[in-house]
């Protein structure tokens, strides 16, 4: 419950933020995400276009969504993820991941990190 108001929170709050800047935004055709191994300090780019999958360990992350300042690429993305785990019931992350901000709405996992780097465009 408290995760679904803070989302809807987060989208109502990037919606406002988008339309106060007169901003309008563009989908890409996917994301690299970047996810942190907190046991081994290892990290990997995730290159996972929308509509697809990408594992890391126990985790499943389907990227569905992933939209910039239309106008400007390398601005800052905005990814809709749901993420699970092998052997979990239901999803451990589902929703909007800011790359400006990723602890706004960000994975709590005892593992891993998983944050959005940018839309992939090309």
């Amino acid at each position: 419950m408290k995760t679904a108001l803070r989302q809807i929170a987060l989208l109502g709050a990037l919606c406002v933020a988008t339309a106060a800047a007169g901003q309008q935004t563009s989908n890409a055709k996917g994301a690299i995400l970047r996810a942190l191994d907190k046991t081994s300090g290892t990290t990997i780019d995730l290159s996972v276009p929308s509509g697809a999958s990408a594992s890391v360990g126990r985790l499943q992350i389907v990227m569905n969504e992933c939209r910039y300042p239309a106008g400007n690429p390398s601005g800052d993305a905005y990814a809709e993820l749901e993420i699970s785990e092998t052997g979990r019931a239901g999803t451990v992350f589902s929703g909007w991941m800011i790359a400006s901000a990723p602890a706004l709405n960000g994975l709590e996992h005892s593992r891993y990190d998983i944050w959005v780097m940018r839309c992939i465009t090309s």
